[in-house]
């Protein structure tokens, strides 16, 4: 914080200035309200929050608003249009300087009287701070009335030019009167000590100051250094060298974009098609360019020659008070290289990303790459100007050049012809284009169109995370179709959108990223990494299902209802543009594509202030999502992630995938193997692959030897290592059962050999309704259920249970109970398998078997075993870890069922296991980005006698899919332990709930805990079940399901079915409800502090205020929900 005083000099203030807040509006308005110092009168702060490309608020040490500005990038008012004001102020005033790029307009100052003058220099300095590229901030308002005296020190009058000149007030603050650009000098050996004492400020690890007046003194024509200074003392210091190994620079990242960082040189056309020498094997490959500019933008007439063109940057260091302003570093060192387009720049992938290379373009490693740095590139051509203006039909030639050789560049230039023939899209959207301009020379193009969909999306994406709806006219909602910006100007991106908002009257753009290969992806955008660096990710929200034909016309409109393609999406609105991302660099792991995996890389990729450029999943089959639990069966599913929620988030577009199995792991090195030999290296290693279903291994003993406990144990440690027939099954994936699908349906459901399902749980009976499905006659399934755990049921619900059993006998499948494998095809050659053999307790089982699909034995996979025990983690069983998720080796997490917590909890009963993974992945993350992520605060450390418990989380352990008989089947319950001594309390009978029966396919069984907070649902139904509306029942209490249990017991219910379908419930299946009853919570608890600290004489007084204050409170959430919640009439309809 730094201090300020007040105008009369008799107070002083610590105080800091940060971005503004929502929250803010109330203690700016209220600054207003009070009298104090306001430009340029009152004006709503809300919708001016909303506008604002940048607004900031100046708070003391007890946060408190002390002061606000607001600035845009367009003058005030109605004065000009806010597209053309560069020319307004060019002509009227001596501008000459000011740009869409470097200039910003004061639309809002407010400050308390006594701290005013003290505020907007400090509140000035904090934004020229912060805005790297910002030269001016213009106060340019109709209202000629003269500024206060705070603003009239700050600001200077704009020499008009015209007289009589517009009826406006124009002034303007420069950056060198509060945040001057640094001083660049070449460095001098008596600069050493006071390079040396920022080392020893900001910098502890470096210890070699041997190595810094080395660098300074061996100063020649290729090795530089410099020293920057701020009225005489020295804050920074930067050696560049031109001696840079561009081979392993080649090996390690891919370089195609900056023509391998090698000059240009001159050829004759013929001679450059006669060239066929490919040269060395360990040389860039010769590329030809067909346009005209300096960097990958060659003429046809060019090749490239083995002479570097580039220089790097050797050592670097800032005082932490300047260091935004280290970009005043890079115009100098080109001067250093006039001969020279590329400076480079490599970090440690561990390291923070410092402001200056925030400027560079950061280049992305290659697949293979072992190199444990990050490169950054910044290109001589990015020293340039970039403009940007609406496209004329001139620039098509231009464009398409820019385009040529893109993926869907053919889609791009349809629109842009449309955009010059009609201004709109065949549909009739409305078309906007751009193009970005350096000198003559177009470097990109952007291509929008309205958004017709925008109420879909506010319904179904969270993007009031991040905008007032109410505050955006639809008109200014635009999507995104094409963008392309040449590499070298990659930087300018943020800018480029912000002029675009500009330029098109705008405020939110938005960019839907479909799955690969969908055929709704028509958008050619090069690059998308530049364009997530802009733009927020955007949660997709958990949706009602609403009983339609019921509801009638009371229903949502169809344009939120009706289905579309899935897709993930972005936000970029006028305040994001000039809002910075924390970028991580380093190399962040996870094997497994597990719901523990995917949960814990959609909270990463989901985090609006961090962008995470090297996470990495190692999964045998990839990202799942191809296929539906519903559509492919066999399977029973946790409801976790289906193909559509995986679709809505940006996963494929943020993680790299390698299609490949874990075999190893070197801690020393850091990487991990995988079956293809590629190296994955890491920082941080997440191990969360589950437990698979293992090949069964025949126990190989005599049939007739009674199964005991013993024989059991054996057969679970035993490990089948020959050769998998072709027609066993083993499905732990989606993507197996799919392979199951397509063979079963080729190979054997038109036969009659017999199908053999061994297994003994839930997955079993899934699979039995999937083969019945196909046309399998029941006679021809034969279940084999192995020896069972010890209270471990394959239904929480006896009664289902039975109904499960009878079903599938009335189906005609044979169940045979009790029973292990012990051969197949007696002995011989088990490929292909036409027989298996099962000890039992009284006579052997012999079975003839056209397929054999195998549910047994759940365990860690053996190379994921193999693994963990070969690089010496601890491995009890299950992967190792503390309360933290960390194993033995600290760089290595675990999560999920493949871990158990340390023996030293002493909570044996308690493992990941008994959560939901969902919830754990989420935890993980969390964990995680204390780590990486630089804006938290770290968090306190746990005290002794608490830092020994396993951490229990909350949410419902889900289990669901179709059963025998047609029956589709749900199950949620609160967390359990697992192998304990005592029974299982049973539920207090009048906390439970039933409605229905299993045999009739209507049943409901709810519990209730001892708060009556919902804690068990069971469903059996023959109709198709609400998944969604139900998971969001659990943990509500029975009063706000319309005082379920008193009704229940007075016979009122006779079917929760039915009961759960009326259009009240619907309110309580929004996604936002839980924040509702926060916040009802919150009244309540403010009442009954009132109630305490208050002397009344009537008793009733504040009751009735508190039923007010929550009346009130649920008319605003039905009407800020009113687009997914008609149903509900509020006061001004009626």
């Amino acid at each position: 914080m730094r201090t300020i005083t007040s105008d009369c000099g008799g107070e002083v203030e610590a105080v800091a200035v940060r971005r503004s807040e929502s929250a803010d509006a109330q203690g700016i308005d209220s600054l207003i309200s009070s009298g104090a110092l306001t430009f340029p009168g009152r004006v709503n702060i809300i919708q001016l929050l909303e506008k604002a490309n940048l607004a900031v608020t100046l708070t003391n040490d007890k946060d408190d608003i002390l002061a606000h500005a607001s600035f845009l990038d367009h003058p005030a008012g109605d004065l000009v249009d806010q597209a053309h004001w560069e020319c307004f102020l060019q002509k009227h005033f001596s501008t000459e300087n000011c740009t869409p790029h470097n200039t910003l307009f004061l639309h809002l100052f407010v400050a308390q009287r006594n701290f005013s003058t003290a505020s907007v220099k400090e509140i000035m300095r904090a934004v020229f701070n912060a805005i790297t590229e910002l030269e001016h901030i213009c106060l340019v308002t109709p209202n000629i009335t003269d500024i206060e005296p705070a603003l009239k020190d700050t600001f200077e009058a704009l020499p008009s030019r015209t007289d009589p000149g517009p009826r406006c007030l124009a002034s303007i603050c420069h950056r060198r009167q509060h945040c001057p650009r640094l001083h660049v000098r070449p460095a001098r050996e008596v600069d050493h000590d006071d390079i040396m004492h920022i080392f020893e400020q900001h910098y502890k690890w470096f210890d070699q100051p041997y190595v810094l007046a080395e660098l300074i003194e061996a100063q020649n024509e290729e090795n530089h250094s410099a020293v920057c200074e701020i009225d005489g003392v020295t804050v920074g210091f930067i050696s560049v060298t031109a001696e840079v190994d561009l081979k392993k620079l080649r090996d390690g990242f891919d370089l195609s974009d900056f023509n391998g960082l090698y000059k240009p040189q001159q050829t004759e056309p013929d001679e450059a098609a006669a060239s066929t020498d490919p040269g060395p094997a360990d040389q860039e490959p010769r590329q030809t360019h067909t346009t005209t500019s300096q960097q990958g933008t060659h003429s046809a007439g060019e090749e490239f020659s083995q002479k570097p063109n580039a220089f790097c940057i050797q050592l670097f260091i800032m005082d932490k008070k300047y260091e935004m302003r280290s970009v005043d570093l890079i115009p100098y060192v080109f001067k250093l290289f006039p001969l020279l387009d590329f400076c480079v720049f490599t970090v440690p992938s561990l390291s923070a990303e410092c402001p200056l290379l925030q400027s560079f373009l950061r280049v992305a490693p290659r697949a293979n790459s072992s190199l444990v740095h990050e490169l950054y590139v910044f290109p001589r051509v990015g020293l340039r100007p970039v403009g940007v203006r609406a496209a004329v039909p001139a620039d098509r030639p231009a464009v398409s050049a820019l385009v040529q050789g893109l993926p869907l560049s053919e889609s791009l230039l349809e629109d842009l012809d449309c955009f010059y023939e009609s201004r709109a899209d065949p549909d009739g959207l409305q078309l906007q284009a751009f193009v970005a301009q350096v000198d003559v020379e177009v470097v990109g193009v952007v291509i929008i169109r309205d958004e017709p969909d925008i109420e879909f999306i506010r319904a179904h994406y969270n993007i009031e995370n991040f905008i007032y709806f109410s505050h955006h006219r639809h008109e200014e909602h635009a999507r995104i179709r094409h963008v392309v910006l040449k590499p070298s100007f990659q930087h300018f991106t943020k800018h480029l959108f912000k002029d675009v908002l500009r330029l098109s009257h705008r405020s939110c753009l938005y960019h839907r990223l479909y799955p690969p290969a969908h055929s709704q992806q028509n958008s050619c955008v090069h690059h998308l990494d530049s364009v997530l660096d802009c733009a927020v990710p955007v949660r997709p929200r958990r949706q009602i299902i609403y009983p339609l034909e019921e509801l009638g016309i009371n229903a949502p409109s169809r344009r939120i209802t009706e289905e579309q393609a899935p897709f993930a999406l972005c936000l970029i609105s006028r305040k994001l543009t000039m809002e910075p991302k924390v970028t991580i660099n380093a190399r962040i792991v996870v094997v497994g594509a597990s719901d523990t995996g995917l949960s814990f890389l959609e909270v990463l990729c989901l985090c609006p202030h961090l962008r995470f450029n090297n996470l990495t999943l190692i999964s045998t089959h990839g990202l799942p999502g191809d296929y539906d639990h519903e559509d492919v069966g066999f399977l029973s599913t946790s409801h976790a992630y289906s193909s559509r929620d995986l679709a809505q988030l940006p996963l494929h577009s943020c993680v790299c995938v390698v299609t490949d199995k874990m075999v190893a792991i070197n801690r020393k090195s850091k990487h991990v193997l995988v079956s293809g030999g590629e190296k994955v290296p890491y920082d941080h290693l997440v191990l969360c692959t589950g437990l698979q279903y293992q090949v069964p291994c025949p126990i190989g003993v005599d049939l007739n030897r009674p199964v005991s406990t013993e024989l059991q144990n054996q057969a679970a440690c035993r490990r089948y290592t020959g050769p998998v027939p072709s027609n066993l099954f083993t499905l732990n994936d989606l993507h197996d059962c799919a392979a199951a699908r397509r063979w079963l349906c080729a190979n054997f459901v038109d036969l009659e050999d017999n199908a053999v399902v061994y297994g003994n749980n839930m997955d079993v009976y899934t699979t039995v309704e999937t083969l019945l499905s196909l046309g399998v006659r029941g006679a021809r399934i034969h279940v084999v259920l192995p020896p069972a755990e010890p209270d471990v049921p394959c239904f929480r619900d006896p009664a289902v249970e039975r109904a499960v059993g009878t079903a599938t006998e009335e189906a005609g499948v044979q169940v045979h109970r009790n029973c292990l494998l012990a051969q197949m095809n007696d002995g011989e050659n088990p490929d292909p398998l036409t027989s298996v053999s099962f000890a039992t307790g009284t006579e052997p089982l012999r079975l003839q078997c056209g397929v054999f699909i195998n549910l047994s034995n759940k365990a860690v996979d053996c190379d994921a075993f193999r693994s963990i025990s070969s690089s010496f983690l601890v491995f009890d069983r299950r992967l190792v870890i503390s309360s933290s998720f960390l194993t033995s080796d600290p760089d290595i997490c675990g999560a999920g069922p493949v871990t158990k917590f340390s023996r030293c909890y002493y909570s044996d009963e308690w493992s990941h296991a008994s959560f939901n993974s969902k919830e754990v992945g989420q935890e993980l993350a969390a964990m995680l980005l204390l780590l990486v992520d630089p804006t938290q605060e770290p968090e306190e450390e746990l005290p002794s006698d608490l830092d020994h418990l396993v951490p229990l989380y909350r949410q419902a352990v889900i289990q669901g899919g179709k059963l025998p008989g047609g029956f589709n089947y749900l199950h949620f319950t609160k967390p359990a332990a697992s192998n304990l001594t005592d029974p299982p309390a049973p539920h207090l009978e009048d906390r439970g709930i039933v409605t229905g029966r299993v045999e009739t396919g209507d049943y409901f069984c709810l519990h209730l805990d001892c708060l009556e907070l919902v804690e068990t649902i069971t469903c059996f139904s023959l109709k198709p079940l609400p998944v969604s509306n139900y998971l969001s029942l659990y943990g509500k209490h029975q009063q706000l399901l319309g005082q379920m249990l008193s009704r229940y017991h007075q016979s009122l219910i006779p079917d929760l079915y039915s009961f759960f379908r009326q259009s009240w419930c619907l309110a309580v299946y929004h996604d936002r409800f839980s924040d509702f009853e926060l916040e009802l919570q919150t009244i309540a608890s403010q009442t009954l502090t009132d109630d305490e600290s208050s002397v009344m004489s009537e008793d009733g007084i504040n009751e009735v205020e508190s039923r007010a204050a929550l009346r009130s409170g649920a008319v605003k959430y039905l009407s800020y929900n009113e687009n997914l919640l008609p149903m509900f009439a509020c006061s001004g309809q009626l």
